[in-house]
C-alpha cells in the first residue's frame, strides 16, 4: 500500500508543479497582452498624429500652390507673348 500511496503523492507533487507552470505562463501571457495593447494604442496615436499631419500639410500645399499660380499670372515674366513668325522682323 505504500506503493500506492507514493504514486499518488507523486501525482500530485507533478499536478501541483504543473500547476504552478500554468499560473506563471497565464501571468507571462497577461503581461505580454497588456504591453502589445499598450503597443497598439501608442501605433494608433502615432497614426492619427500623422494623419492630422498630412491634412495640415495637404491645406498649406493648395494655399501655397494659390499662391504662386497668382504670382505667375501677375507677374510679365509668366505672361504668354504673342510674337508670330511675322512680328518677328
Amino acid at each position: 500500500m505504500s506503493a500506492d500511496m507514493n504514486t499518488a503523492s507523486d501525482h500530485q507533487g507533478a499536478e501541483a508543479v504543473s500547476d504552478e507552470d500554468v499560473m506563471q505562463e497565464r501571468q507571462r501571457l497577461i503581461s505580454q497582452i497588456l504591453d502589445l495593447q499598450n503597443t497598439l494604442d501608442a501605433l494608433s496615436s502615432k497614426v492619427d498624429n500623422v494623419k492630422e499631419e498630412n491634412l495640415k500639410m495637404k491645406s498649406e500645399n493648395q494655399v501655397l500652390g494659390q499662391y504662386i499660380e497668382n504670382l505667375m499670372s501677375a507677374s510679365t515674366v509668366f505672361q504668354n507673348t504673342d510674337i508670330g513668325p511675322s512680328q518677328s522682323h
